[in-house]
C-alpha cells in the first residue's frame, strides 16, 4: 500500500477492529466456568453445599465483566489516541 501524501495513517477496516474482541466471550465464559466448578469442587471438600458454588459464579461473573469493561476502555482510549 503506498503511503498517504498527506502523512494520516490509513485506518484499520472494521473487521480489524473486531478482530481485537473476538476473543472476550469466550474469555468470559471460560472464568465464569472455571470459578463455577472451583466453587462446586470446593463445595465437595468442604460440605458447604451450594454456598461456594454460589459465590464463584457471582465472584467469576462480576470479574469477567471488570475484564472485559477494562478491555472495552483500553481499545477506545488507543482508538482515541490514533493508534
Amino acid at each position: 500500500m503506498a503511503p498517504d501524501p498527506t502523512g494520516r495513517k490509513p485506518e484499520r477496516s472494521s473487521f480489524a477492529g473486531a478482530a481485537d474482541y473476538m476473543g472476550l466471550g469466550i474469555q468470559f465464559v471460560a472464568v465464569l466456568l472455571a470459578f463455577l466448578f472451583a466453587g462446586q469442587w470446593l463445595d465437595e471438600k468442604l460440605g458447604t453445599k451450594p454456598w461456594l458454588l454460589i459465590l464463584g459464579v457471582f465472584l467469576g461473573f462480576i470479574l469477567s465483566v471488570l475484564y472485559m469493561v477494562l478491555r472495552l476502555n483500553e481499545g477506545n482510549r488507543k482508538k482515541g489516541d490514533g493508534k
